[in-house]
């Protein structure tokens, strides 16, 4: 069932079919201009359709006969993947099956050079559904375009896959995806890159001193374990991303109701990305010395589970009373994130589906991001707006630590009050040492309704912005 994680759309051709049809791409101000130099009979089809030269419409202009001759896009200027997505759906739903599959499409003139390999991944993501539960899966229908001259074909590539196998692993019950797989899927990414991967598990945990990720993972008969990928040149800067792998979140003791457990199969979505942003790094080659730990655990229900009121020590040494077993993503990230830091990174970056009040504060698609280098985050968040995938800067504000402070012990892990993602922002924190620049991510991971290259389900939420923020940062 592991290759089913790495399954993405390749609808690229290095040769036209016979019957190929031009995409042709409008700026908004040039509509005017082009539909004067057009025949009366196509203005009048343009008028007739409400092809108006706003952005984003699509006009599909046929000859006498009948044939399809041209597709016409009017541009918008803030384009990024997803709106290019949505010409490539357009296609797929409004010309017949059989035509696609003998039909090529070709860029022929008005795309910018600097948004043709944003347009390929939009492009393909368009075609990508999980289809491996179908017990009678749809043909493949997705219009093949011809790779448009100047593409970066690694670089296009190497995001179709990241995202796509993100989406992939998210998208996977958790009756297929547990910490076993999550690790042999780890190991499958590894392979091409020749990165290497070391997995401590089940006892070795305990005796390994990760005394927070084996408390939450071993009620369940599916081994809690840490997962380790290393790649790059040890002489290169130091960057390491921990992603949070609860491959299922019952809750714990603290059970969750049906509807909110409804989705937890996503609770390992932080795993994901971190897993979505090493492809890219090691597939461009980025001149850094990654690292990508991964706590990988299924919070279950047993008579060994970890209770209400226990008090842990944890890998750093600081105590931690367990107030609500349902705030668990914390727990496992800790241990984990004093594990990255006993090497001296300079960057440490984790990726959490932590807390529902960051969906509260800023909805499903932002990512709530906190730094403990504001400058370094203002870089982040930029390279984020920049490249439409946006994360938005939280604030680590050092005056609300007293609501994690515990009676008994150093610190309890969930304060119980409005505000949590800040909170449990507060307690990453404390486990963060040797002062690396460190962000933390509390994403979604997940498109509710599904929209253009975003079919419901999985969803890629701050992927990119990191890649390019690194970019920025150490690829020059």
């Amino acid at each position: 069932m592991t290759k089913q994680f790495f399954d993405c759309p390749a609808p690229f051709l290095t040769k036209a079919k016979a019957n190929n049809i031009a995409l042709h791409f409008i700026a908004p101000d040039q509509f005017d201009a082009w539909l004067k130099k057009q025949t009366t009979a196509l203005q009048n089809q343009a008028k007739q359709e409400g092809f108006n030269g706003k952005s984003g419409q699509v006009f599909f202009e046929f000859n006498e006969s009948g044939t399809l001759k041209f597709i016409h896009n009017i541009s918008t200027e803030d384009s990024d993947i997803y709106t290019h997505s949505a010409l490539a759906q357009t296609i797929t739903k409004r010309l017949d099956c059989g035509l696609l599959e003998k039909t090529s499409f070709t860029v022929t003139t008005g795309l910018k050079k600097s948004d043709i390999n944003d347009f390929c991944i939009g492009w393909a993501l368009a075609a990508h559904h999980m289809k491996t539960y179908k017990s009678k899966a749809d043909k493949n229908n997705a219009p093949r375009l011809i790779w448009p001259k100047g593409t970066d074909k690694t670089r296009v590539n190497a995001f179709i896959q990241a995202i796509c196998m993100l989406r992939n692993l998210v998208n996977t019950p958790a009756n297929d995806l547990g910490p076993d797989e999550l690790e042999k899927a780890v190991k499958m990414l590894a392979k091409p890159f020749e990165a290497k991967v070391s997995v401590i598990k089940d006892q070795k945990i305990l005796e390994k001193d990760f005394p927070l990720i084996y408390t939450v993972g071993k009620a369940s008969p599916r081994a809690p374990r840490l997962i380790d990928l290393q790649w790059g040149n040890a002489k290169h800067p130091k960057v390491t991303l921990v992603g949070k792998g609860v491959c299922f979140d019952t809750g714990g003791l603290d059970i969750k109701t049906s509807s909110f457990m409804a989705l937890m199969k996503k609770d390992m979505g932080g795993a994901a990305h971190v897993m979505g942003v090493a492809h890219i790094i090691m597939a461009l080659k980025l001149p850094i010395s990654l690292r990508v730990l991964i706590p990988a655990v299924e919070n279950s229900i047993a008579g060994n589970a970890f209770r209400p009121g226990d008090i842990i020590k944890s890998r750093k040494g600081l105590t931690v009373e367990n107030t609500n077993t349902d705030a668990e993503g914390r727990l496992i990230l800790a241990d984990a994130l004093t594990y990255a830091c006993e090497a001296k990174p300079d960057v440490v970056i984790d990726f959490a589906t932590l807390t529902g009040s960051a969906r509260a504060a800023l909805g499903p698609d932002i990512p709530a991001m906190f730094g403990s280098n504001d400058k370094e985050a203002k870089a982040l968040e930029a390279a984020a707006f920049k490249e439409n995938d946006p994360v938005w800067q939280m604030p680590l504000w050092d005056a609300y630590k007293k609501h994690i402070e515990s009676s008994l012990g150093d610190l309890v892990n969930s304060a119980g009050l409005p505000g949590d993602l800040i909170y449990s922002a507060l307690f990453l924190k404390e486990f963060v040492t040797a002062e690396p620049d460190w962000f933390h991510l509390d994403v979604f991971a997940w498109e509710q309704s599904g929209k253009a290259g975003r079919p419901k389900g999985a969803s890629d939420t701050g992927l990119r912005a990191v890649f390019s923020y690194l970019e920025n940062r150490f690829g020059k």
